[in-house]
């Protein structure tokens, strides 16, 4: 069983990405064939400074290190070291059709905003936008893929992945493996803590309801004292009226605390905090030891993608010869 996850260096990683997809992987890599990829061309389909593009990689990729990933068990490397993912992407376009990319929730929301002219809505939509599904179907189907963990925001893109698989099979012969969509049991979703109704977010313009894997003790601890909750004033679990101190709770279970007992939102938000930091420190401690040697975690990704070429390479050639290439 073959499983991939990806992560996109639009930003720092947070702790919503450490509970809902570093955590699974991390486990998983124990008794499943992982890979792992920095999905570099993807943070390319927005406006990006190139120098911070590439400190977001390697700090991305370091980070997934000193939380857990083992390079020995889960391959990890960049997508843009790996021209299959490209020249792939071009072979599913092919098999693509325009309404099928341009119905995609994000591409949808992205381009509204930007054709809106309202202030502060973004510059022009470039056509990777657009094409970053399919992009995204052929970092799947290049590593003949089994599973591709997902969550609500990404399920789209995947029934893309899969039904592209499936036209191509039936018109050009047995050429990929088609990918199952998971949800590893146990994941937290975790929202932003100032706006608890949204998810926890890479990409959101203040750091007020986010908390950096990075963030300092006092930061971390600052965000959460902050929280927002209500005035009902129970600590319990319920989302559609108390979506803060839900999240809160949540928060707190998924770091190994107990969600009993809290007669207050003060003494609720002392226990998050400290469980958080529980779960953070080590993470920092090892992230500390790893910068000393940038060179170390590129070797890692050489390494990666070395081990995971081949196949992409194999599954590239198939593709080609089926669709009439020579």
């Amino acid at each position: 069983m073959r499983r991939l996850t990806g992560f996109q260096p639009t930003g720092r990683l947070h702790l919503g990405n450490l509970l809902g997809a570093m955590r699974p992987l991390i486990a998983a890599q124990r008794t499943t064939e992982s890979l792992a990829f920095i999905a570099d061309l993807h943070a390319m389909t927005v406006d990006h400074d190139p120098a911070r593009l590439r400190e977001l990689t390697l700090e991305t990729a370091t980070v997934l290190l000193a939380a857990g990933v083992d390079p020995e068990r889960t391959a990890l490397f960049t997508q843009s070291s790996m021209p299959a993912h490209y020249e792939l992407h071009y072979l599913l376009e092919c098999t693509t059709g325009y309404g099928e990319a341009a119905r995609m929730i994000q591409f949808k929301e992205k381009s509204s905003a930007s054709f809106s002219g309202r202030p502060g809505a973004g510059g022009p939509v470039r056509l990777s936008l657009l094409t970053y599904p399919v992009l995204m179907a052929a970092d799947i189907l290049v590593h003949d893929s089994d599973e591709v963990p997902v969550g609500d925001d990404q399920n789209q893109h995947l029934e893309l992945a899969r039904t592209v698989a499936q036209r191509f099979n039936r018109r050009y012969g047995e050429t990929f493996r088609v990918p199952a969509g998971v949800l590893p049991d146990g994941v937290a979703r975790v929202m932003d803590l100032a706006e608890p109704r949204r998810k926890m977010s890479k990409s959101t313009s203040t750091d007020a309801g986010r908390i950096g894997l990075l963030d300092p003790p006092g930061t971390v601890r600052k965000t959460i004292m902050r929280a927002v909750t209500d005035t009902i004033g129970t600590v319990r679990h319920d989302p559609a009226g108390q979506p803060g101190v839900t999240n809160l709770l949540t928060i707190l279970e998924a770091c190994g605390g107990s969600a009993d007992d809290f007669t207050s939102y003060g003494a609720l938000k002392t226990a998050v905090a400290d469980a958080v930091e529980e779960v953070l420190a080590p993470i920092r401690a090892r992230h500390a030891e790893l910068v000393k040697d940038p060179g170390h975690v590129r070797s890692v990704l050489d390494a990666g993608r070395e081990r995971v070429l081949p196949r992409a390479e194999a599954t590239v050639r198939r593709a080609r010869e089926a669709i009439g290439l020579m």
